[in-house]
């Protein structure tokens, strides 16, 4: 499905403010610093220069990138909205490395620079569901999840993706806390993680990833809510069972394995059915697999989709 883009040219941030962000960076670094926002260290990585994908431009108003880099969810820096970007400056995104191993017949290891040269990076506006009914759409800069998956030769066994996130309590306050049982883990179904709109993630609005956006490297499944976009990752395994998730071990009433945006499976605690996008006023209704039913509701044909939420 190809989505067509009614965005003018003042909603979508200018090419001439792409080429020169490094000069504004660096100008205005110091007073990013004292506003408290997390940025990612310069260096290979900043200033991303990656092919709008016209495949992925849904008719919706993008999210300012100051509510994107200010208002999250990534508990290792802290339960409120805010506190990853006052928290997350000290996270260390390099050296990184991500090993990739399991169930495969070429386990291997990545640096950061050698994954930036697996598949051309493009960006991709995508529609982004929380839990807590609130939304926002973004321009990430990625490739397929796929791309990275190839590269290890999965075995036919492998039936499930794990992503495991860094833990360090030293650079991830949040984790000095036992909100959930650090490191943070997620999953997948393979055929999920090989679909071409899972997107393993390193940038957003033609930079680098901020640490509170989930830097230096991240996964965006935008059919499924939030908590699946497993952030700051370092460790991914092919396995054959499905895996205990972090979410699905601290409240399994609340927090299923799949956790396909439903508006008609009520979370116990409050309705799916609407949703905020962050900048509105009014809610909308929450739209089934998040608005991408064509792309991926035949990955759950015959499910019952309220027993596996």
């Amino acid at each position: 499905m190809r989505y067509r883009s009614d965005l003018s040219e003042r909603e979508v941030t200018p090419r001439s403010v792409w080429e020169s962000r490094r000069e504004f960076l660096q100008q205005s670094l110091a007073v990013t610093a004292a506003a408290g926002l997390a940025l990612a260290p310069f260096g290979a990585l900043a200033g991303l220069d990656a092919k709008s994908n016209p495949d992925f431009r849904p008719e919706d108003k993008l999210t300012s990138r100051d509510k994107v880099i200010s208002y999250n969810n990534f508990y290792e820096f802290g339960t409120s909205k805010e506190d990853p970007a006052e928290n997350a400056g000290t996270l260390k995104t390099r050296p990184w490395t991500i090993s990739v191993e399991g169930e495969v017949n070429q386990p291997k290891t990545f640096d950061i620079d050698q994954l930036l040269k697996l598949a051309p990076l493009e960006e991709r506006i995508y529609r982004m569901r929380c839990v807590e009914a609130w939304s926002m759409v973004i321009p990430w800069i990625g490739f397929p999840l796929s791309a990275l998956l190839k590269q290890v030769d999965p075995k036919g066994n492998a039936k499930y993706v794990e992503f495991e996130t860094l833990k360090d309590p030293d650079q991830m306050p949040g984790q000095r806390r036992n909100v959930l049982n650090w490191p943070y883990r997620e999953g997948l179904r393979i055929d999920e993680a090989m679909n071409p709109l899972a997107l393993l993630t390193v940038g957003l609005y033609g930079d680098v990833l901020p640490n509170q956006n989930g830097a230096p490297v991240r996964i965006v499944v935008p059919w499924k809510y939030g908590f699946k976009s497993a952030k700051s990752i370092v460790r991914i395994r092919l396995v054959e069972k499905m895996p205990v998730t972090s979410w699905m071990q601290a409240g399994p009433e609340e927090y299923g394995f799949y956790a396909n945006v439903n508006p008609d499976v009520d979370h116990p605690r409050w309705s799916q059915a609407k949703e905020r996008r962050i900048g509105d006023f009014l809610k909308r209704p929450t739209l089934p697999f998040n608005g991408y039913g064509e792309q991926v509701a035949s990955l759950y044909a015959g499910m019952d989709l309220r027993r596996n939420f």
